[in-house]
């Protein structure tokens, strides 16, 4: 079992940037991936980006490449989420998820979401 909650939501102008924070409870966090997911009003949830246990590997979806960055702490149980030069349409609930495989579409744990706003 694990549990997640994310962090680090808000409000911020375009071409702002902001970095979430994902903390799992648990002993078992670097055996599993971690992923990003986003859902927009009248959307379908979508994988931003994920990231192997170990942090050796790293996914980015091409709408967020070269401007959202994915990394692991494993000592502090924690995965983060840095996005830069954001976009109005980057607006969305962002949610973190333990995965079996780093890009997989589903999650096998989730968070309760983050709200990202980004005004135009």
């Amino acid at each position: 079992q694990v549990q997640l909650v994310e962090s680090g939501g808000g409000l911020v102008q375009a071409g702002g940037s902001l970095r979430l924070s994902c903390a799992a409870s648990g002993r078992t966090f670097s055996s599993y991936a971690m992923g990003w997911f986003r859902q927009a009003p009248g959307n379908e949830r979508e994988l931003v980006a994920g990231i192997t246990g170990d942090g050796a590997r790293t996914y980015v979806s091409n709408s967020a490449k070269g401007r959202f960055t994915i990394s692991r702490d494993n000592a502090k149980n924690t995965v983060y989420l840095q996005m830069f030069s954001l976009k109005p349409e980057n607006t969305a609930v962002y949610y973190c998820a333990a995965m079996t495989y780093y890009t997989s579409r589903r999650g096998d744990y989730w968070g309760q979401g983050t709200q990202v706003t980004v005004s135009s």
